[in-house]
C-alpha cells in the first residue's frame, strides 16, 4: 500500500513521462505487424531491448514491455497459447536489462491488452477475459514489473473485468486506460463520465486514454474525463493517424507538434504523458522536454460531483416493423419469390417486377449481380423495388466482395429503409482471368454474416456493441440439395440455423430425390424455399450438369430436353411445374430464378405456381 501511496505523491509531484510505441518502432526495423511481436522478446531480445533503451535515452521514466497482446487468447493465432509465461517473462527481462544497461532508475509497466482484438469483441466471455488476463498478468508479476498498464481496452465491461483480475493478483500501482473513437466514446459506446465513474469505483490508480485517436483528439476525451474524476489521469496519443506508404505505414504528427499537445494535456490533468501508435524516441524526446518542471494543472472541484448509485432506466425502444416474409411462412401460405438480377437498367428491372407481382408474386428477390461489370448494386435495386412498387423484398447479401464494416453499414441502412428479409451466401468473384478470386475480400462467410445479422436483432453490431434499436431481419441461408459432399452439406446447414437463419433456400434443384434425402434429414424442419429455374433447352441442361459446381440434373431430365428439340423452352416451364407439385408439400414456398439478366420469362412460371399452390389448398380441404 505504500508504494501506491508513493506513486500518487509522485505523480500530485510532477507530471512522469511514459515511453512511446513498441510496434512501430519493431515494425520500422523490418518486423512485419502479421507476426506475434511480444515473442520477439523471445527470439531478438536485442532488438526489443534497444528499443527501451532508445526510449529511457530519450528521456522516458515509465517503459512498457513488449507483453501488448501476450495472453493465451491473441498467442493462440499464432500457435503460441502454451508460452504465455515464457513471453510475458522474457518481455520483462528484456526490459529490467534495458534499465541496467542505460543506468537510470525507470519504472517498469507490464503491458496488458484486451484479450481480443476489436474484430473478436463479444466471442468470449467476461470470466473467459478474465482468465486470459488473470494468467498474463501472473506472469508479468512474477517476473518483477513495477506497475501494471492495463491499455487500448474499448469495451469498459472488459476493463472491468481486467481490473477485477489485476487486484485479486496484487496491490502494486495500476493505470487503466481506454481508448475512444472520433465521437468522444469507446468502442462499445461508452462515455468518458461512465468511464471515469466505473474507474473511481475500482480504485485504479491511474485513469487514462491511449491509442486510436491523435493529439487533439485524447486532449478533448481527456479534458470530459477531468470533469467527471479526482484520479491521476493519463494521455498516450496516436502520432496522428497512419497512412501506407511504400508498403509501410506512416504517421503525421511530428514531434514538436505531439509536444505541444502533451504540454495542453498536462494543463488539463494529465500526471503521465506519453505515446502509442507512429511514436518514437523522437516524439518522447521532444514530450520530455517540453513537460519539464510541469505539474498537472489544477482540477476543478465539481470533478467529483456526487453521482447517483444506481442509473434510471433507460426507455425500451418500440419493436421495428416485422417481416412479411416471415408471417407468410408462419401461416402457412405457399410463397412465391421471384428473383430478379441486377443490372444496368434500374427502370426495366421495376417493369419486370411489376408484371411479375401482377402474375401472382408474393416476395421479389434481389440476387446477386452477374459478371464483373458494374450493375446496380443489390441493396440499391431492393430498395428501388420497395419504395416504387410497395413490394415485400428479399436481399441475398453476399460476402466475398466487402469488408464486414461495410456490409453492417449497407444492412443497417436497407432496415432503415424497410428490407427485412435478407438470404446470406458467401458467393465468389466472377471470372476476369486466370486468377478469379483475387478480387475477393472474404473477411467473413455467410456463416459469419447470419451470426452478425443474429447480433443486431439482440442490438448489438458486429463489435458487440450496443445498438439504439435493434434490427427485426428475417434471416435465410443457402442450403443445397445436390452438394459433392452431402453430410458436410447438412452440417453447416444446421450451423447457420444454430447462428440464426430461420428459413433455407436452396439453387435451383433438379434432383428430387437429393431434396427429399436433405429435407427427411432436417431435424426439426425448417421453412425451405426450393430454387426453381425452367431450363431452356439441352445445352442447357448440359451446362448446368458439367460446368456448375454442385449442380446435378438427373439423366431422364436430361433425355426430355433431349428430345424436345425446338420446343425445349416450352419443356422447361412444363417440367419446372412439375418439380413444383412434386416437392409439394414438403418445402413451404418457390424461389423462381431465369437464365439471363431479364426476369419476364418467368411470369407464366409465377401463374402455374399459384395455381397450383391454389389447387393443392383445395385438395387438402
Amino acid at each position: 500500500m505504500r508504494e501506491r501511496q508513493d506513486l500518487r505523491a509522485r505523480l500530485a509531484e510532477r507530471v512522469l513521462v511514459c515511453d512511446g510505441a513498441m510496434g512501430t518502432m519493431l515494425h520500422a526495423s523490418g518486423v512485419s505487424l502479421d507476426r506475434a511481436l511480444p515473442e520477439l522478446s523471445v527470439s531478438r531480445p536485442e532488438l526489443v531491448r534497444a528499443i527501451h533503451s532508445a526510449y529511457i535515452a530519450a528521456g522516458a521514466e515509465i517503459i512498457e514491455t513488449n507483453s501488448f497482446g501476450a495472453n493465451r487468447v491473441r498467442l493462440a493465432r499464432h500457435g503460441l497459447e502454451e508460452r504465455v509465461a515464457e513471453i510475458n517473462q522474457a518481455a520483462v527481462r528484456v526490459a529490467q536489462q534495458a534499465r541496467e544497461q542505460v543506468g537510470v532508475p525507470v519504472l517498469i509497466a507490464g503491458s496488458v491488452g484486451p484479450a481480443a482484438p476489436p474484430s473478436g469483441r463479444g466471442a468470449l466471455s467476461l470470466d473467459a477475459i478474465g482468465a486470459a488476463l488473470r494468467e498474463q498478468m501472473a506472469a508479468l508479476l512474477e517476473a518483477g514489473v513495477d506497475l501494471l498498464i492495463l491499455e487500448t481496452f474499448g469495451d469498459l465491461r472488459e476493463m472491468v473485468a481486467a481490473v477485477q483480475a489485476a487486484r485479486g493478483l496484487t496491490d502494486l500501482p495500476l493505470v487503466a486506460q481506454m481508448t475512444f473513437m472520433e465521437d468522444g466514446r469507446t468502442l462499445a459506446g461508452d462515455t468518458p463520465a461512465e468511464v471515469a465513474a466505473a474507474l473511481e469505483r475500482l480504485g485504479v490508480d491511474v485513469a487514462g486514454v491511449n491509442c486510436t485517436l491523435g493529439p487533439q483528439g485524447v486532449l478533448e476525451v481527456l479534458r470530459a474525463l477531468a470533469e467527471h474524476t479526482a484520479l491521476p489521469l493519463a494521455a498516450q496519443p496516436n502520432a496522428g493517424p497512419p497512412v501506407m506508404a511504400g508498403g509501410r505505414f506512416q504517421y503525421t504528427a511530428d514531434g514538436a507538434y505531439f509536444a505541444r499537445y502533451a504540454r495542453r494535456c498536462v494543463e488539463v490533468g494529465a500526471a503521465i504523458v506519453g505515446g502509442c501508435c507512429g511514436t518514437t524516441p523522437d516524439h518522447i524526446e521532444a514530450v520530455a522536454g517540453a513537460v519539464a518542471g510541469m505539474r498537472p494543472g489544477p482540477r476543478r472541484a465539481a470533478a467529483v460531483a456526487a453521482r447517483p448509485a444506481v442509473e434510471p432506466p433507460r426507455p425500451t425502444p418500440p419493436a421495428p416493423e416485422t417481416s412479411q416474409l416471415a408471417a407468410q411462412l408462419a401461416a402457412g401460405h405457399f410463397v412465391v419469390a421471384c428473383e430478379l438480377h441486377p443490372s444496368g437498367d434500374g427502370e426495366r428491372l421495376v417493369q419486370e417486377a411489376a408484371a411479375l407481382l401482377e402474375a401472382g408474386a408474393d416476395v421479389l428477390a434481389v440476387a446477386p449481380a452477374i459478371g464483373a461489370r458494374a450493375p446496380i448494386s443489390p441493396v440499391a435495386l431492393a430498395l428501388l423495388l420497395r419504395q416504387r412498387l410497395q413490394v415485400e423484398v428479399l436481399l441475398t447479401a453476399t460476402t466475398w466482395e466487402r469488408s464486414l464494416t461495410a456490409l453492417q453499414a449497407d444492412l443497417l441502412g436497407a432496415h432503415a429503409l424497410g428490407i427485412r428479409n435478407v438470404l446470406c451466401r458467401t458467393g465468389t468473384p466472377p471470372p476476369r482471368g486466370d486468377y478469379p478470386s483475387a478480387a475477393g475480400i472474404w473477411e467473413v462467410d455467410s456463416l459469419g454474416l447470419i451470426a452478425v445479422l443474429q447480433g443486431l436483432n439482440e442490438g448489438r453490431d458486429c463489435n458487440a456493441i450496443p445498438l439504439g434499436k435493434p434490427t427485426a431481419f428475417f434471416v435465410g441461408a443457402r442450403v443445397n440439395p445436390t452438394a459433392a459432399d452431402p453430410a458436410q452439406e447438412l452440417e453447416r446447414a444446421r450451423a447457420k440455423l444454430a447462428a440464426g437463419a430461420r428459413f433455407l433456400a436452396t439453387p435451383p434443384v433438379y434432383d428430387l430425390a437429393a431434396l427429399q434425402a436433405l429435407l427427411d434429414a432436417l431435424a426439426p424442419p425448417v421453412p425451405v424455399l426450393l430454387g426453381v429455374m425452367p431450363l431452356r433447352d439441352f445445352a442447357h441442361a448440359e451446362y448446368l450438369q458439367h460446368e456448375v459446381p454442385e449442380m446435378a440434373v438427373p439423366e431422364p431430365i436430361a433425355r426430355r430436353m433431349w428430345a424436345a428439340g425446338e420446343a425445349g423452352a416450352t419443356a422447361g416451364i412444363v417440367l419446372a411445374e412439375e418439380l413444383i407439385a412434386a416437392a409439394w408439400p414438403r418445402v413451404q414456398g418457390v424461389l423462381l430464378s431465369a437464365v439471363g439478366d431479364s426476369a419476364a420469362p418467368l411470369v407464366a412460371l409465377v401463374r402455374a405456381a399459384r395455381r397450383l399452390a391454389a389447387s393443392q389448398r383445395s385438395a387438402a380441404r
